[in-house]
């Protein structure tokens, strides 16, 4: 039988092994850095790593990683509310000396202090997606989660020529840039569409397509006369989907969503979706580990980058730039 009072002692041990791994893949000598030591080593860490959003922005961090010579560690929580989980991967990049931190924190004020231990540390940390408060990082690279949720609020008041029933649907309090987005929408509806009426603006979606969908499927029991739903990211929009689908409602209610995946793409071309305001995840990843370089190398380098928010409609989701956005190239993950 296992015994429940041994696991402190076997994870230590599996830390440490984890730890001692890290740090010897970070002491690699650099061929292609000659006389200047060892190659740069740094830790990316996402919120999570299976939804596309996450796999984009990997693929943007390993073309800029190659691109520069320098070596990236891709490592996120199991799960997207995990917060406890990212400080420990924070503080295990740490502890093996990487030389740089590439980080989207799942909450912008529990991810500060394993921050601050980096500053201390002499380990620089670039912030990107989501922001965090305070002034310990080195920069933010992200997109104006703000003007997205305008996005969607000017998109769908146009579509209701400024009249009917919205649901907004939440995602999770503690990430600074989903809050920027529902804050952004909200301020679109208001300010631009008063004749709207907002049935529900309080309801949390949680992490996963499941919560997601059971979210909807409430609100859907208690307001069946919306007319338009936004969903701020791509897991809240994909399990608003699969609802809408099951009562026969998709297409009909106006749906807005976040992010791209492949059953979202089939449900614009369908007409399921009435858009999907877009970021580019790659060139998140790509500006990253380039701005982490920079300073690393003592190069200038911009303190803030806004890496474009776009919205994809079934009318022009085939234009080429509509395209690579929808689509991204991730084909660098396989190699």
């Amino acid at each position: 039988m296992f015994d429940c009072q041994k696991k402190p002692l076997f994870s230590s041990v599996i830390f440490l092994l984890s730890l001692g791994l890290l740090w010897a893949s970070c002491q690699k000598p650099d061929r292609a850095a000659g006389e200047r030591g060892k190659e740069l080593c740094l830790a990316v860490i996402p919120m999570g790593t299976t939804h596309e959003f996450w796999k984009a922005i990997h693929a943007g961090a390993k073309t800029a990683a190659e691109e520069l010579a320098v070596r990236i560690i891709w490592k996120g929580p199991l799960k997207e509310d995990d917060r406890n989980e990212q400080v420990q991967i924070v503080e295990t990049m740490i502890a093996a000396r990487v030389d740089a931190i590439i980080l989207t924190p799942l909450d912008d004020r529990a991810l500060i202090p394993p921050v601050v231990e980096a500053k201390k540390a002499g380990i620089p940390t670039v912030i990107f997606n989501s922001a965090l408060a305070g002034n310990h990082h080195i920069a933010y690279i992200s997109t104006d989660n703000r003007r997205g949720g305008r996005l969607a609020a000017e998109h769908i008041g146009k579509l209701m020529s400024g009249r009917g029933n919205l649901i907004l649907i939440r995602v999770l309090e503690s990430v600074e840039g989903g809050r920027q987005r529902e804050e952004g929408f909200l301020e679109g509806i208001r300010g631009k569409f008063p004749a709207m009426t907002i049935l529900s603006d309080n309801q949390y979606a949680g992490i996963t397509t499941e919560t997601a969908y059971q979210t909807t499927e409430n609100l859907l029991s208690r307001f069946p006369n919306v007319e338009a739903i936004f969903t701020p990211n791509e897991s809240s929009t994909f399990g608003c989907l699969r609802a809408l689908q099951d009562h026969g409602l998709a297409g009909k209610v106006i749906h807005v969503g976040f992010d791209t995946s492949v059953k979202l793409i089939e449900a614009l071309e369908k007409g399921q979706l009435a858009g999907l305001v877009l970021q580019d995840p790659f060139r998140m990843g790509y500006e990253s580990v380039k701005t982490a370089v920079a300073h690393l190398r003592d190069q200038p380098y911009e303190k803030y980058i806004d890496t474009g928010v776009f919205m994809a409609t079934p009318e022009n989701m085939n234009r080429p730039e509509i395209r690579r956005l929808l689509i991204p190239d991730l084909s660098i993950l396989e190699r």
